[in-house]
């Protein structure tokens, strides 16, 4: 990244997000994670004015309670991500969740991979992408 904002992973899967973290550090990435567990957590963690907005949001679709889509329609309802690029990083490959996360104006829709190299591979392919890309200034 080029910044130094934080990194939003929004993951319930502790081993995911143990291995997330793992990879970004072995990318040297010097954006800290923050690291929520649920989809309520996060929007919480977004709509705190005290916390320093993300430069990336990293989200799995499959949460508890809320799940990424329903989290998708609440944040762009409440224009929690204007400003924010949101990666959905999920094990389903569904179409019809391919669909309607992009409808809800996400920037990309990425496979986990089950091996840890070619799951490294993808994150270091989103590292590179966001590196590049013009980002819109602010919070």
């Amino acid at each position: 990244m080029r910044n130094s904002k934080p990194i939003l992973l929004v993951e319930d899967d502790d081993i995911d997000a143990i291995a997330v973290k793992k990879m970004l550090d072995d990318l040297k990435l010097r954006n800290p994670l923050v690291h929520k567990a649920t989809a309520e957590e996060a929007l919480l963690y977004l709509k705190d004015r005290q916390t320093q907005k993300p430069c990336l949001l990293l989200l799995d679709l499959t949460l508890p309670k809320m799940n990424g889509i329903e989290f998708l329609r609440t944040a762009r309802t409440e224009n929690l991500l204007a400003k924010i690029p949101v990666v959905v990083l999920s094990a389903s490959k569904d179409e019809q969740k391919v669909i309607e996360s992009f409808e809800l104006s996400i920037a990309g829709y990425l496979v986990k991979k089950t091996r840890y190299g070619d799951f490294l591979k993808v994150l270091e392919a989103v590292n590179a992408y966001w590196t590049f890309s013009e980002l819109p200034c602010g919070d």
